[in-house]
């Protein structure tokens, strides 16, 4: 309980630029926190209905059911569902307008599931960059503010006759607090970028591999059609 109380007494006794340094940590930390608990809401909840999706899918479900029960959901589409969503329904409109050539309206689809894919990337890899801008920044303000505050310390001695670690100890101590919370702050976001980047880049490899999958599928219906036709 001393040890806090010292503590406090520190940062309230540090320069103004060391507080504004400290100010500016604090929160910096709070916001990455904030980030970190909606990503990995986000992330979570990406994964689950990826899995969901892929096992209705693979499962053997009739395309057009499938593309009915999702269309039409109350949840908006995300991820893989999003993805079958604009790949089939762009390869429908081409089917109702008799456009029968497979290379034709398998590109099509592609092209609709490759813009719905890159728009997913943008929404998961949202504010990633954020961390790994606390992540590297945080470090390097705290050291300024420590920095600053040792400088401090050392002016204070000028005018001196003799100087004694007891002098300065107190400066040095509220100085060094800012590092301490510019790596409390770096540490979480740097852990979580590299946490959060992995699962983005799983998950990308993921839609991937459907949105060339769904495209043969939907390229062997178009040979179909056209031999019908």
């Amino acid at each position: 309980m001393n040890g806090e109380l010292q503590v406090w007494e520190l940062i309230r006794e540090a320069s103004l630029l060391v507080q504004f340094v400290m100010a500016l940590l604090v929160a910096a930390s709070v916001a990455s926190w904030m980030v970190i608990f909606r990503k990995r809401q986000m992330l979570a909840r990406a994964e689950s209905r990826s899995r969901k999706f892929e096992e209705k899918f693979w499962s053997g479900a009739d395309l057009n059911k499938l593309y009915d029960s999702v269309a039409g959901g109350r949840e908006a589409r995300e991820g893989l569902e999003a993805v079958f969503e604009a790949g089939f329904r762009e390869f429908t409109r081409q089917r109702e307008e008799r456009r029968l050539d497979p290379d034709a309206m398998t590109n099509g689809a592609q092209r609709a599931m490759r813009v719905t894919l890159t728009r997913e990337m943008d929404r998961l890899e949202h504010r990633l960059s954020f961390l790994a801008t606390v992540g590297s920044v945080s470090p390097y303000v705290g050291l300024f503010g420590t920095v600053w505050g040792i400088m401090n310390s050392f002016r204070g001695l000028a005018g001196s006759q003799q100087a004694t670690i007891a002098m300065v100890a107190p400066g040095i101590s509220e100085a060094l607090i800012a590092t301490a919370m510019g790596l409390f702050a770096a540490i979480p976001a740097v852990v979580a970028f590299n946490k959060f980047s992995n699962q983005v880049e799983r998950l990308e490899i993921r839609y991937d591999n459907f949105k060339e999958e769904f495209a043969s599928i939907l390229h062997r219906q178009a040979r179909k059609l056209q031999e019908q036709g």
